[in-house]
């Protein structure tokens, strides 16, 4: 048996982010991770301000620099004949906006700088969780294979099949979206009409297909949404084939057909959540990213959100005071600093999903009966509508003392 202090279990955005946070703050934290390797899966994802904000301040302005990409805007484009309707600009005017950048960026190349932030001796691979005790001393957890380890605390990192979840959570049925999205890398110069420096969405009569740039712009992630049946597996990595993005993407304009033939490895996620929970702690463990807010994907926000938790969960755990009640008064705080905030967010993803309002209003679907000008005013008030979770700043929120310069001097 060994004894540790703060136990994250999980390796994925979240639980290394938190562990990063707490290890930069000197708590001693180590990660348990149920792979016998430290890797990412996934294609790429969006990081807001309120992300990069705090990455930045982790130290990681220099290789987000070299990796992500800031996109000068999102393009909104007719899905039958890829004309722009409307556009949005993101660049400097976001980055001046909201104090940080907006960026692009490959799941696993941001799983790679994070992993950079701890020492190799804190994360352990091959550990699985099969179950943990709670206790007035601590948490006794218990991994496949018979160890056995002992932490003061335990944060549940584990995603959307979190086995810490189980116990605040009880049975629960994952929510069905209604759709799948099939998604993907693709090299950008196998799409030379589209700009690897810009998003684009093109919008359909019962989805949507979002492209946008990763890897310094040479490759483009897409994501393509539509209605589809509720199958037998919630997966977000299941396997698809470009036959299947071929009969998704009937009709639609030549820039969208290109992905097609330019796809290799196709994957399946079916979009699921779960309702909010009404609690995410007791004394001694609590729940973060995922494996408390799992959330749909059309604000962007699942990981800049995990990222959030993690700042907040080591803020409060390095103001509070030691021993148990401290531990239990940190967690408490930032169940209640984060619990409200990621429910209307989780919520709000909801709402941003296609829907059959997106079948009867054709304002983003063609340009019959609209002006350019409205069409940019839709988009800048779906822009408008997410901007207080962009504009979060989750240290200055909790008053955190450790964050002694601005964000601007920190990317210096």
């Amino acid at each position: 048996m060994t004894t540790t202090t703060i136990a994250v279990i999980g390796a994925g955005i979240g639980g290394l982010a938190a562990a990063a946070a707490l290890h930069r703050r000197g708590i001693d934290v180590h990660v348990y991770e149920r792979g016998d390797t430290l890797r990412e899966q996934g294609v790429g994802m969006h990081l807001g301000p309120n992300g990069t904000r705090l990455l930045t301040r982790m130290g990681l302005a220099g290789q987000l620099a070299r990796k992500a990409v800031r996109p000068e805007a999102l393009e909104v484009r007719a899905f039958h004949d890829g004309s722009t309707v409307a556009r949005q600009e993101m660049g400097a005017a976001w980055e001046e906006r909201f104090g940080a950048p907006y960026l692009t960026v490959h799941r696993g190349d941001l799983h790679r700088m994070l992993a950079s932030l701890l020492p190799a001796e804190r994360v352990h691979t091959g550990r699985e969780l099969t179950g943990y005790e709670e206790s007035a001393k601590g948490v006794t957890l218990r991994f496949a294979g018979g160890t056995v380890t002992r932490a003061s605390a335990l944060i549940g990192a584990d995603g959307v099949h979190s086995l810490v979840r189980r116990r605040p959570a009880g049975p629960e049925r994952p929510v069905y979206s209604g759709n799948c999205a099939l998604r993907g890398l693709v090299d950008a110069a196998a799409l030379p009409d589209l700009d690897p420096a810009l998003m684009y969405m093109f919008a359909g009569p019962a989805g949507r297909v979002l492209l946008y740039p990763v890897s310094g712009g040479r490759q483009f992630t897409y994501v393509a949404v539509t209605p589809a049946p509720e199958g037998p597996d919630e997966s977000w990595t299941s396997a698809a084939g470009p036959a299947d993005l071929d009969a998704a993407l009937a009709g639609w304009a030549p820039q969208v057909r290109a992905l097609v033939g330019a796809a290799r490895d196709v994957r399946r996620w079916a979009l699921y959540d779960r309702a909010p929970l009404e609690r995410w702690s007791t004394a001694r463990t609590t729940l973060l990213g995922d494996a408390a807010h799992p959330m749909l994907p059309h604000h962007g926000q699942g990981a800049n959100q995990a990222i959030e938790d993690g700042v907040a969960l080591a803020i409060c755990l390095k103001e509070e005071a030691s021993g148990a009640a401290g531990i239990a008064a940190a967690l408490r705080r930032y169940e209640a600093t984060r619990r409200p905030h990621t429910t209307r967010v989780q919520l709000g993803s909801r709402d941003g999903r296609p829907t059959t309002t997106e079948k009867r209003n054709s304002s983003m679907n063609t340009n019959l009966g609209n002006t350019g000008s409205n069409n940019n005013r839709n988009v800048n008030n779906q822009a408008a509508d997410v901007a207080w979770i962009l504009a979060n700043d989750v240290e200055a929120n909790l008053n955190d003392n450790h964050v002694a310069n601005t964000l601007h001097s920190n990317a210096a």
